[in-house]
């Protein structure tokens, strides 16, 4: 019994690292890393730091879901962000959940 557990929990942690990785690579992919890190920040906020603004707030996904499609400024200095129409409503919804998580 306690080596069917430990090989459930060792796939569930396979399966959640591979979906970080994914989400990375997703972000990679519509040029979120041009303006972001997940540590640091660069141009614009680092991910952790967003979280961390974000942690809490009930409507939290929702703004940084429009915030990704659409853009904004103001939050955090005076570099906006600029609208990405590259990443469809789903994208965003799911980059936005990655970036919530993150510590």
């Amino acid at each position: 019994m306690k080596r069917f557990l430990m090989i459930g929990m060792v796939a569930v942690s396979a399966f959640a690292t591979q979906s970080a990785m994914a989400n990375a690579d997703l972000a990679k992919a519509k040029n979120c890393m041009a303006c972001h890190a997940v540590a640091n920040k660069l141009v614009g906020p680092a991910y952790k730091d967003v979280a961390a603004k974000y942690a809490g707030q009930k409507d939290a996904e929702a703004k940084l879901v429009t915030k990704v499609m659409k853009g904004g400024s103001g939050v955090w200095g005076a570099i906006p962000m600029p609208a990405n129409p590259q990443v469809s409503e789903a994208e965003a919804k799911t980059l936005v959940k990655w970036v919530l998580a993150q510590k």
